[in-house]
């Protein structure tokens, strides 16, 4: 059996970025997988410690690949990198030995570095202390700036000052990792482009480096899952096939690309070939939005999927975006009622569309069998994206575990029929808030 071994450092320590990529990792037996203790990474209050992680960074063996979300090594995380104070020189530095120490493991390195989003609200719960007073109008200025070449926003100048120096330092270590790629050290460097709107400093900073020949994509957590795959030398060609043909050219929430050409990036992010329906190894079935991308969550509304669900013929992986934030209800009811069928290969309604679709697609290119590891994964996407994100949530005031195991249990039977596999479940708020869940299946 040709063993290939891959390094995979995580964002931080939240499920979707620590459990779910081992998940996958486990799908394949000719993987063998080095992650490093999940106690190195960040969370939602604390930086990762970037020390550790360099120091297990030179300790890792011979390895053909090694997957780096360079945030988490230069600022201790993406929450970190749009909070921390530390001078360009002090990144460029600690970079810089990191770069020495890659230079000798003779492994492709495949790495991501993200464009400093700016959030459409006042939730300063990522944020520095003053996005809860100016967060919107922050977005705004920004907005303006990008379409008009001035606002009129106001924001009083040391705030404004400072939000700026925090995107200029970015942006400067960005341009050196630009220059790090056109070295020959990257196999691969994408610049994510994260909470992403039309106009704004983001997108302005997307387009200078393009120019220079940078390569960016919407998205962000699932970068580093679209980098595994990629990483992963199977050859598989796709056929996407989207539920509302007639819409594909709308743009989701948190985006600013059709879902179209984001499911033409992240197939092509993971190396994956694009081709027709009968061509195809797997169908990529899209269930998408008329009008606008609907969100349970955030209440924002959409008509939910109202066709007749038919097994596809031939292999196939589902991407539920219809809403972000969560499964369409009224689609997997359908799921369920009709059946997965023997050409079922994978589920995933998380988060974001690009969320969504480079975690479902790392994970096809990673399944080798249905065997035990594949379902394990599939329950938990079922369970995180279907039961809880659609339904569970929206019955909790607060990370209440107990009340969270009572609600979910009706869910769990029905996925346990419909993938034919019994399992127990521990479940677990790891940043003890609302948004992300995690589920141990025993």
């Amino acid at each position: 059996m040709l063993i290939m071994k891959i390094a995979f450092v995580p964002i931080d320590n939240r499920p979707v970025c620590y459990q779910l990529p081992k998940m996958i990792a486990e799908l394949n037996p000719e993987v063998e997988f080095f992650i490093p203790p999940i106690e190195f990474l960040g969370d939602l209050k604390k930086s990762a410690q970037t020390t550790n992680l360099t120091e297990w960074l030179k300790e890792l063996p011979a390895v053909d690949s090694i997957i780096l979300p360079l945030d988490t090594l230069a600022y201790g995380g993406l929450i970190p990198s749009r909070k921390c104070s530390n001078s360009f020189d002090d990144i460029a530095q600690r970079m810089s030995r990191i770069k020495n120490i890659l230079s000798e493991k003779n492994a492709k390195i495949f790495a991501f570095s993200s464009i400093m989003r700016i959030s459409n609200n006042n939730i300063n719960e990522e944020e520095k202390d003053y996005w809860s007073l100016y967060g919107t109008r922050i977005f705004q200025y920004s907005y303006d700036f990008h379409k008009r070449g001035i606002s009129k926003i106001y924001i009083p100048s040391d705030i404004l000052q400072d939000y700026l120096a925090t995107r200029k330092r970015n942006f400067t270590v960005n341009k050196m990792y630009l220059d790090w790629q056109k070295e020959g050290f990257f196999d691969t460097l994408i610049f994510s482009k994260d909470d992403c709107a039309e106009y704004g400093f983001n997108v302005m900073e997307a387009e200078e480096l393009e120019s220079l020949g940078g390569v960016t994509r919407t998205g962000a957590d699932e970068i580093p899952l679209a980098l595994l795959a990629r990483a992963f030398n199977k050859k598989i060609s796709v056929a996407p096939v989207f539920l509302e043909p007639e819409c594909k050219n709308l743009i989701s929430n948190y985006e600013d690309i059709s879902i179209e050409k984001s499911v033409l990036g992240q197939l092509e992010l993971a190396g994956v070939s694009v081709t027709d329906k009968q061509d195809a190894d797997v169908l990529l079935v899209v269930n998408n939005f008329i009008k606008r991308q609907g969100e349970i969550v955030m209440k924002k509304d959409t008509k939910p999927f109202a066709g007749k669900w038919k097994v596809p013929d031939k292999p196939y992986i589902v991407a539920d975006v219809r809403y972000a934030n969560g499964a369409d209800n009224e689609f997997v009811k359908q799921l369920i009622s009709e059946g997965l069928g023997e050409n079922f290969l994978g589920y995933s309604a998380w988060n974001t569309s690009a969320n969504t679709l480079g975690s479902l697609i790392c994970a096809m290119k990673y399944t080798k069998e249905k065997n035990l590891a594949f379902k394990r994964l599939q329950a938990v996407r079922l369970l995180d994206d279907w039961a809880y994100q659609a339904n569970v949530r929206q019955q909790l005031e607060s990370p209440d575990v107990s009340l969270l195991s009572e609600k979910m249990k009706p869910y769990e039977d029905k996925i346990k029929s419909l993938l034919g596999f019994d399992f127990s479940v521990k479940y677990s708020f790891p940043w003890d808030r609302l948004f992300e869940v995690k589920i141990e299946l025993n």
